[in-house]
């Protein structure tokens, strides 16, 4: 297989990392992910991964049971931070040079994210992990992942889906005749609210043109597969 990108971005939910316990981290979930990201990487693809913390808390859900919504949504950034330290881990035992970048400071474990560092790490075949979200309340990891793509020049943003092969007209799970988009345009996802990223980080794509595909992370060696220019998925945009 030969790349069909020189240089993409990987949004992964914290919930896929919990396995089928639903909480905490799975180490073999997460060393299966690890090793999907290495055979992108062995493409001579240049990776960098934001992933949420949903397996530990998601600071939305704790804020519409009483929390404040601020510190919820810090929480939810540290969470993700401790992601991010097991996925370094995990890409380490697999061979991979990996760097971590926090948008909060937290130099005792991760860098600082430098734009100009990240984008360095890349050049140099390291694989940079982003975590901490935007580093600020009341946005998501997807917008996060929006934020960095656009930053670093990502040609692509992979989005790991767990479950779900791609977008749908309606949620699959609960309507039978729900149809999958194997195409779909950045105003369509805004206009009928598909369930793509939030509203925010669809619109900073479409600002900055940047291309979204949905997939299905469990599937053996999908992302390799997308990686080296299958259609498989939903595309949104590009």
């Amino acid at each position: 297989m030969k790349a069909a990108y020189r240089r993409v971005l990987v949004k992964l939910s914290g919930e896929q990392l919990a396995g089928p316990g639903g909480f905490g981290i799975s180490p073999t979930v997460i060393q299966a992910m690890a090793r999907e990201l290495r055979a992108v990487h062995e493409l001579g693809v240049q990776v960098c991964v934001v992933i949420g913390g949903g397996n530990v808390i998601r600071g939305i859900h704790a804020a519409a049971e009483g929390m404040d919504r601020t510190s919820a949504d810090y929480m939810g950034m540290l969470a993700s931070v401790i992601n991010s330290l097991a996925l370094q881990d995990a890409l380490e035992k697999e061979g991979l040079v990996t760097r971590v970048q926090t948008a909060l400071d937290i130099r005792s474990v991760a860098e600082p994210y430098i734009r100009r560092r990240a984008v360095r790490h890349l050049e140099k075949n390291r694989l940079v992990v982003f975590a901490g979200g935007t580093g600020n309340p009341y946005f998501s990891t997807d917008t996060a992942a929006a934020l960095r793509a656009a930053e670093i020049d990502a040609e692509v943003i992979l989005m790991g889906k767990s479950g779900v092969d791609g977008v749908y007209s309606a949620d699959p799970k609960l309507d039978p005749s729900a149809t999958r988009y194997a195409r779909v345009s950045f105003d369509e996802a805004l206009q009928k609210n598909l369930r793509v990223m939030d509203q925010t980080a669809i619109a900073l794509c479409r600002e900055n043109r940047l291309p979204i595909i949905v997939f299905d992370m469990s599937v053996p060696g999908i992302l390799r597969r997308i990686a080296a220019g299958e259609e498989l998925g939903t595309r949104v945009g590009g």
